[in-house]
C-alpha cells in the first residue's frame, strides 16, 4: 500500500508518499516540506491570505518532487490522503481541492484527514507503538493531553482554557522584540538567561483539574517586562529562561496527573507511553522534564523526530494508511468540507473558541 500525503493547514506546504508492506515495517518514501516563515516573519505571525496564495504557487512542485523522490508515479499510488481540518480554512481548501482533483483524475479513493489525528498517530508510524497510549500535543494552536486507544478513538484528557503553549511562546517573543517563529528564538535566548531572577507564576500547577492555561503566565511576562523597560540584552534573557522554567514546571504537573489517571485506568498496559508531538515539542527543557516525569512513573518517552513533529504530509499519508487498515475510509469524501475547527474527541465539552463551526479545543 502507497498513500500520497497533502499537507496544507498553515504555513507549510508539504507532500509525501509512504508505503506499508504486508509484514514489514512502513517505510517514509518522501517527505517534501516548504517552510513559509520567510513570507510571514516580517507580521510577527501567520497571515491566512499570504498562506493561502503560498500554497497554491508551491502544492503542484512539492506533489511533483514528492513522487520524483519516491521513486513512484502517481499511477502507482493507491490512495490520496489529505489534511481537511482543522486549521486556516484557505489553506485546508487549497490542499484538500488538489487531493479530490488528483483522486477524481486517477480513480484513487480519498481520505479526508483530521491533522491532530495525524500527530495522534505519527509514533505508530515511527516506533510502531501499540495502542493504548498517551498523546501531549504541543503546538501553536493545541495544547492537549489525548488518550489514544485505536484509529478514530480518542478521548481528550487535559487542554487548555485559554493560549496554546506555542501561541503564549509567540507572544512572548513579540513582546520582548524577537523574531519570528517565537518557539525557537525564546529557547535560543533563555540559553543565557538566569531562570531564578523571576518568579512567574506556574498557572494550574497543583489544581485537581487536569486542564492548562498560559494567559496568566503571558501577562505576567509582560508586567516584568514593563517594569524594568527599556530591556537590555541580559533582561531579555533572565525573562526568556524565567518564563520557560515556569512553562516547564506547570506542564510536568499538568501531565503528572494524566501518567496516574492512565495507569489507574490500564493497569494491565505492561509499558505504557507519553508520545509527544508537535513544534512546542522540539523545545530541550520541556524534553528534559517530560523524560524524567516519564521515567520516575514508568512510561517511555517517545518524541518522534522533529520533522515529524511539526507540520508535514509523512503523517497524513500514514494516518490514511491506518484508516484504510481500520476500514475508516468514508464513501462520501469526495463532498468533504474543510474544517478550520474539527477536534478529535467530539464528546468532550468545548473549552475555547466554541462556535457554531463547533469546538477549538
Amino acid at each position: 500500500m502507497r498513500v500520497l500525503g497533502i499537507e496544507t493547514s498553515c504555513d507549510e506546504t508539504a507532500a509525501s508518499v509512504v508505503g506499508l508492506r504486508e509484514g514489514a515495517a512502513p517505510e517514509i518514501l518522501s517527505n517534501v516540506v516548504l517552510s513559509q516563515i520567510e513570507e510571514h516573519a516580517a507580521f510577527g505571525g501567520v497571515v491566512p491570505e499570504i498562506a493561502a496564495r503560498a500554497h497554491v504557487e508551491a502544492l503542484d512542485g512539492i506533489i511533483e518532487a514528492a513522487l520524483a523522490d519516491s521513486d513512484i508515479s502517481l499511477a502507482e499510488i493507491d490512495a490520496i490522503a489529505a489534511t481537511a481540518g482543522p486549521g486556516l480554512v484557505g489553506g485546508l481548501i487549497v490542499g484538500l481541492m488538489t487531493a479530490k482533483a488528483i483522486a477524481a483524475a486517477t480513480g484513487k479513493p480519498l481520505i479526508a484527514v483530521n491533522h491532530l489525528e495525524g500527530h495522534a498517530l505519527t509514533a505508530r508510524l515511527t516506533d510502531g507503538l501499540d495502542f493504548p497510549y498517551l498523546l501531549l500535543l504541543v503546538s501553536g494552536g493545541h495544547t492537549q493531553i489525548v488518550l489514544v486507544r485505536g484509529v478514530g478513538d480518542y478521548q481528550r484528557w487535559a487542554t487548555t482554557i485559554d493560549d496554546a503553549l506555542g501561541e503564549a511562546f509567540d507572544k512572548t517573543a513579540k513582546m520582548l522584540g524577537l523574531p519570528y517563529p517565537g518557539g525557537p528564538n525564546v529557547e535560543k535566548t533563555a540559553a543565557n538567561g538566569d531562570a531564578k531572577r523571576f518568579a512567574f507564576p506556574r498557572p494550574m500547577k497543583g489544581e485537581a483539574r487536569p486542564d492548562f492555561s498560559f494567559s496568566g503566565l503571558k501577562t505576567a511576562v509582560r508586567q516584568a517586562a514593563t517594569a524594568i523597560a527599556p530591556l537590555s540584552e541580559q533582561d531579555v534573557a533572565d525573562i526568556c529562561a524565567s518564563f520557560q522554567a515556569a512553562v516547564s514546571d506547570a506542564l510536568g504537573d499538568r501531565v503528572r496527573r494524566s501518567l496516574v489517571r492512565f495507569r489507574e485506568e490500564y493497569p494491565d498496559v505492561k509499558t505504557p507511553a507519553l508520545v509527544v508531538a508537535g513544534g512546542v515539542a522540539a523545545n530541550r527543557e520541556i524534553r528534559s522534564t517530560l523524560e524524567t516525569l516519564c521515567a520516575g512513573h514508568g512510561f517511555s518517552f517517545i518524541a518522534p523526530p522533529h520533522v515529524l513533529c511539526t507540520d508535514n504530509a509523512a503523517m497524513i499519508a500514514w494516518a490514511g494508511i491506518e484508516r484504510i487498515r481500520a476500514g475508516l475510509v468514508e464513501p462520501g469524501a469526495m463532498d468533504f468540507v474543510p474544517r478550520s475547527r474539527w477536534p478529535l474527541d467530539s464528546i468532550s465539552a468545548p473549552m475555547i473558541g466554541s462556535g457554531r463551526r463547533g469546538a477549538k479545543a
